[in-house]
């Protein structure tokens, strides 16, 4: 009898849990603006809760808890109004249980059974398990798309949620629904101007991604609040004072650049967290005075911060003049403050403000009712003639997606008369690559109302085109400049990789057999010499040259490498180990295969598999890394930050292992340390005494370049894992004339 009663309380629990988040979605509903319709909310809920009653999440809440939430960030966080609420509670019914569309139409009307319906057709989709394999499940989100905007808005709330919730899940499904969020969900919520939660999307799946990371970037901005707070409100006051002078009522607040932006200014610009200078920006948000418009106040309001703080005259951005094509209008200025410390205002309206933070399709017509002629109209409009020649590569067509959306677009005619669609300012050569990829290679030039044009020649709206081709016509490299659309750029850069890879290839080899014959090998040394000596930056630049007979190497190899009379002596104490570390460097083991216990392990599940570490980013021990199992059974072992694996968790999310380092201490990798400091005698000696006598690491490779009293050194030394290098960095810092010192990742271009 007891455990009735216990179990009754639970279920009392439970229903008590679901009924105060359903008031706080109604409480979330009735501060909008929109039209109160109560009463079918409630008949959603009702009937939601009924169809999923007794089913638990991973977490162990109960199920319909899940829509709720999405129904409260559609209402709350995107202004969404009564049927799209509606179809949020109800997004799950027709998947997961008995009931069919058929059922929700008879019950709530057509509206809400089509968008319920597009969302159920999309969840086996691309955002199913067989994510992104198949270009025809894109076709269908994008087609459902187009029938109605608000499909997709709840399908990013849907997500956002589970993104919320995402530590329930497995770290194999973490990757996989982490790296689809910020391939597919990020961008499209930043295209429809959803930045907020653009913003939480890319910081989720980063936390997901990189957790030690994010802890630490979170730990140094808790840290700096109270210097950050102090700053602020040192930097404001004048400001706050000058507006009100001016009589306007406003808000000013600070805004904190995100953990995910932090980190991608450290790892795209190679600094320390305490080199990035612009997390602080200020916002200001006023409400206009009639009479003026609101663009004239803006920079009214410029004029009167420009007066106290003096702005950074290339860092002015005006898209009050141009917004951006998803609604967003604002007036950004760079200024320094009298610290001497560059900082970003933001100046907006309320109603840009409104739209910068919900987005422009929140505006749109079922808001309002009224009939614009708005870009997301115009998009939406012609989405589907787009999609009649879609990417055979459902990553490429994604990308093909996004470089078009909002594009204003143009229809222009065959010789037959039927109509394409192109964006404006496509030309000629846009328009072969999207009849076909191989008569985009193949063209000549085109025939445009029966007139000759070249291939650059911008087409507009009722032309008819006619295009020449010839069997013996080759891509040449400026025809990058020709063409906007993100297929014919692609194929164009596919053709011109494929050719610059085989002249690449074909450069390192004549290299090599060139340095031998004066009794040297193409190492870091050597490869950065040649550099130095073509004033080239790239080592695949130089190859690229070589490959195609622009360097005489013959010529210029001998002069740059004499064969020295006597072996110089820094080479021959390279030549020797610097330290006594007796662990074979990897290029010795290379051959051998790869055993899983002396490599790694998986977390979740124990086939036995071969693994390879790839060459696209270079993993090491102690590396946050993933697996990719190939065709073969082979598990790719790349970094969780590689472009490569950003692409394979959103195209492959079933064959992605989440995997954790075996033993460290078995074979070594050879790795790029690069340390900056003043030039002063005897430095490089400090630094190589650290290495070979305190670290007692091998040292492969020595390149160091000395201007104007400031030295910068790339050490490729031999380690066991990421510990030794941190380790390493640690001590090398400890030097007083070091400044910097940063191990140098290689990766993979997307």
């Amino acid at each position: 009898m007891s455990d009735q009663v216990e179990k009754s309380l639970v279920v009392l629990s439970d229903d008590e849990i679901i009924q105060r988040e359903f008031e706080a979605l109604l409480e979330d509903y009735r501060h909008t603006s929109h039209r109160q319709k109560i009463e079918i909310i409630t008949k959603a809920f009702n009937f939601a809760k009924a169809a999923h009653k007794g089913v638990r999440r991973r977490s162990g809440e109960p199920y319909i808890l899940h829509p709720i939430a999405v129904a409260r960030i559609v209402v709350s966080e995107i202004g969404l109004g009564s049927t799209s609420i509606c179809s949020a509670l109800l997004h799950d019914v027709v998947e997961d249980t008995d009931y069919t569309v058929e059922d929700i139409e008879n019950l709530f009307g057509k509206k809400i059974a089509q968008i319920v319906d597009g969302l159920t057709k999309i969840s086996g989709g691309v955002f199913g398990e067989q994510a992104s394999v198949q270009a025809e499940n894109f076709r269908k989100l994008l087609l459902t798309m187009s029938e109605d905007i608000r499909v997709i808005l709840i399908k990013i709330a849907d997500r956002l949620h589970n993104m919320r919730t995402l530590g329930s899940m497995p770290p194999a499904k973490q990757y996989k629904i982490a790296g689809e969020t910020q391939y597919i969900y990020a961008p499209l919520a930043h295209r429809l101007g959803l930045f907020p939660i653009k913003t939480e999307l890319e910081n989720l799946s980063f936390k997901y991604e990189h957790p030690d990371t994010y802890a630490m970037i979170e730990k140094k901005l808790a840290e700096d609040t109270d210097a950050r707070m102090e700053f602020y409100n040192h930097f404001s006051t004048p400001i706050k004072e000058r507006l009100t002078e001016m009589g306007y009522e406003f808000t000013l607040s600070a805004r904190i650049k995100s953990v995910y932006s932090i980190w991608k200014k450290m790892s795209t610009r190679n600094i320390p967290f305490e080199e990035v200078y612009d997390i602080l920006a200020l916002r200001i948000v006023f409400k206009p005075k009639e009479g003026m418009s609101e663009k004239d106040q803006c920079w009214m309001i410029y004029s009167a911060i420009t007066a106290i703080y003096k702005p950074h005259p290339e860092r002015i951005r005006d898209w009050i003049s141009t917004p951006k094509a998803n609604g967003y209008e604002a007036l950004h200025v760079t200024v320094m403050g009298h610290d001497g410390r560059w900082v970003e205002v933001q100046i907006r309206t309320e109603r840009m403000h409104e739209i910068a933070e919900r987005g422009f399709a929140a505006h749109w017509k079922y808001k309002t009712g009224e009939k614009d002629d708005s870009e997301l109209d115009k998009w939406l409009k012609t989405i589907k003639d787009m999609l009649k020649n879609p990417e055979p590569n459902a990553i490429d067509f994604m990308d093909t997606f996004k470089l078009n959306l909002f594009a204003s677009e143009i229809f222009v005619f065959t010789p037959k008369g039927d109509i394409k669609t192109l964006p404006q300012g496509a030309t000629a050569l846009d328009f072969a690559f999207m009849l076909h990829s191989d008569l985009g290679c193949r063209c000549l030039g085109a025939k445009v109302n029966h007139k000759l044009v070249p291939l650059s020649y911008v087409l507009k709206g009722g032309d008819q085109v006619e295009i020449l081709s010839s069997k013996r016509q080759n891509p040449q490299p400026e025809w990058l400049d020709f063409v906007v659309t993100a297929k014919a750029k692609s194929r164009l850069k596919a053709y011109f990789r494929k050719e610059d890879r085989n002249a690449i290839t074909k450069g390192e080899q004549m290299l090599s057999e060139v340095l031998a014959k004066v009794g040297r090998e193409a190492g870091v040394f050597e490869v950065n010499k040649l550099l130095s000596y073509y004033q080239l930056v790239q080592p695949s630049d130089m190859y690229l040259q070589i490959g195609r007979g622009l360097l005489n190497i013959e010529e210029d190899v001998p002069k740059v490498f004499p064969v020295p009379k006597q072996q110089n002596i820094i080479l021959r104490y390279l030549k020797k180990p610097f330290g006594g570390s007796d662990t074979k460097p990897v290029e010795e083991v290379k051959n051998e295969k790869p055993d899983k216990k002396h490599v790694m392990v998986l977390t979740d599940e124990g086939m036995e598999k071969t693994y390879r570490l790839s060459f696209c980013c270079h993993p090491i021990p102690g590396d946050d890394v993933l697996g990719y199992v190939d065709d073969s059974n082979t598990v790719m072992v790349h970094k969780l930050q590689c472009p490569v694996a950003t692409k394979l968790k959103s195209s492959y999310g079933e064959r992605i292992l989440a995997l954790e380092w075996a033993v460290h201490k078995v074979v070594t990798f050879p790795e790029t340390i690069e340390v900056k400091g003043i030039d002063k005698l005897g430095v490089v000696i400090e630094v190589l005494h650290v290495i070979s006598e305190q670290h007692s690491l091998n040292i492969r490779e020595i390149h160091v370049v000395a201007d104007a009293g400031i030295f910068t050194g790339r050490f490729v030394v031999f380690v066991h894992d990421t510990s030794e290098i941190r380790a390493l960095c640690d001590s090398l810092l400890k030097i007083r004339e070091i400044n910097s010192v940063m191990r140098i990742e290689t990766m993979a271009e997307k």
